[in-house]
């Protein structure tokens, strides 16, 4: 079963998108009017005669071969996936184009409308909205804004799991700042 390009085209024709049907690529191309980067471009195709669903955004960055935060930028790739579901990177060595996707095995079942709502939207959602802003952050800076996000989000955890916590331990770093940065030093006894 799997899915046809007609399925697939049926479901865009639903959502009131344009697209371009490529049947010798098993493909079909839409544009998106993203709110960080103008007319994404969203291909859809279909491997194994449709037994194998691709959704992805090609060019999401490109030109990141001899980038000098090349490092910084796959590693906030890879963060990325970590904290998302669904979304994978992936990168063009030869080009420096990273790309957006969620792929999956089809086999014998039949990609339901509802399905491809939640690839297309979290796509859409996970790369315009979320992941463009952070990347085009460290392309230009080398540092992640999501690491400050981390840091927040592991304060708000502690809050939540222990809460008393956090004040708990902003009183014991001013005590150890005014004091300096080791304990005062005990005084030994006495030898006789």
């Amino acid at each position: 079963m799997g899915a046809t390009l007609q399925q697939i085209a049926g479901y865009l024709e639903s959502r009131g998108l344009d697209y371009q049907v490529q049947s010798d690529k098993f493909r079909i191309l839409t544009y998106i009017a993203g709110e960080n980067k103008d007319n994404l471009l969203t291909v859809v195709q279909l491997d194994e005669e449709g037994g194998f669903f691709k959704l992805f955004m090609p060019e999401v960055i490109t030109g990141v071969q001899d980038h000098p935060h090349k490092a910084q930028i796959l590693q906030t790739m890879l963060v990325i996936s970590w904290e998302t579901k669904m979304l994978q990177w992936e990168y063009d060595p030869m080009y420096g184009e990273i790309r957006a996707i969620i792929e999956f095995p089809l086999e014998d079942a039949t990609l339901t409308e509802r399905q491809f709502d939640r690839c297309f939207n979290g796509l859409v959602e996970m790369v315009d909205v979320w992941a463009i802003p952070r990347l085009q952050e460290v392309l230009a800076t080398g540092t992640d804004p999501g690491d400050m996000a981390l840091g927040e989000r592991l304060l708000l955890t502690m809050e939540e799991e222990a809460p008393g916590l956090l004040a708990l331990l902003e009183r014991a770093m001013a005590a150890r700042k005014e004091r300096g940065q080791f304990p005062p030093r005990r005084e030994l006894p006495a030898e006789d």
